[in-house]
């Protein structure tokens, strides 16, 4: 263990992804959203892409395991059960993707992707059809593909089933349980693959505590009378850190 600790904290770049990781949690803490558009981009500099998906999995699973009860009961699982069925069938062709293209491959993916939902975002384009369940499949199954290949689920969810019919507190628990689970998910076919090594398991247990101290700043510093002014603040961030992850800039 002393071995393992010490070859996690001689890793080139560790102040930088300690950073980015407390700075993902802060505006997480504080907006809601983008830690894996802030992180991301950032750590790809710094690890192989595995790792850097391994990393965010860990410390991000442990953060809103707290409230997994309350939200629990908000939850429409019959949707929830249709997201995690796609994404099962669709994340392994995505890890299988990601396993064969250069790094650089994954650094393009992950900036493009963050700068893409960024535009989409900002332009205040969304879905507005109906959803049926072939589509929440579809979601979950793009979600799952996504989330495999440059470790972002969200885009899917985000522009497309927050156009659901059900009720705020609904989709919002359907998207934070659906997150959560995505992470169970992800580090489970990494462990299945023979992925899961014990460095970045070791590195995502120590940015736990980074990762939940940004947060907690973010949401002791948020006042509802300021979201848009947040917002602006996050949008900033994520376009500074996907543009920062490209690898042409570095």
């Amino acid at each position: 263990m002393p071995d393992l600790l010490s070859q996690v904290l001689a890793l080139p770049g560790l102040p930088w992804i300690v950073a980015i990781t407390f700075v993902a949690g802060l505006v997480r803490g504080f907006s809601g959203f983008g830690t894996a558009m802030i992180y991301l981009p950032v750590a790809g500099q710094f690890l192989p892409p595995v790792w850097a998906i391994v990393t965010l999995g860990i410390m991000d699973m442990v953060g809103p395991l707290p409230i997994v009860p309350r939200v629990w009961k908000d939850a429409h699982h019959r949707d929830l059960g249709r997201l995690f069925a796609g994404a099962a069938v669709m994340m392994p062709v995505g890890v299988a993707v990601l396993l064969i293209v250069d790094p650089s491959v994954f650094r393009y993916g992950v900036s493009l992707v963050a700068l893409g939902l960024l535009a989409v975002l900002l332009s205040g384009a969304r879905y507005r059809g109906d959803l049926r369940a072939p589509m929440v499949y579809g979601i979950g199954g793009a979600s799952g593909f996504l989330g495999g290949v440059v470790g972002m689920p969200g885009p899917p969810v985000i522009l497309f089933y927050m156009a659901s019919r059900h009720g705020a507190a609904v989709i919002r628990a359907n998207t934070m349980l659906f997150l959560i689970g995505y992470d169970v998910m992800i580090l489970g076919v990494f462990w299945v693959r023979g992925l899961l090594v014990a460095p970045p398991m070791m590195l995502g247990l120590l940015l736990i505590v980074p990762n939940l101290l940004g947060n907690m700043a973010g949401g002791a510093i948020f006042r509802p009378e300021y979201e848009k002014a947040y917002r602006f603040v996050a949008y900033a961030i994520i376009a500074i850190s996907a543009v920062s992850g490209l690898p042409f800039l570095s």
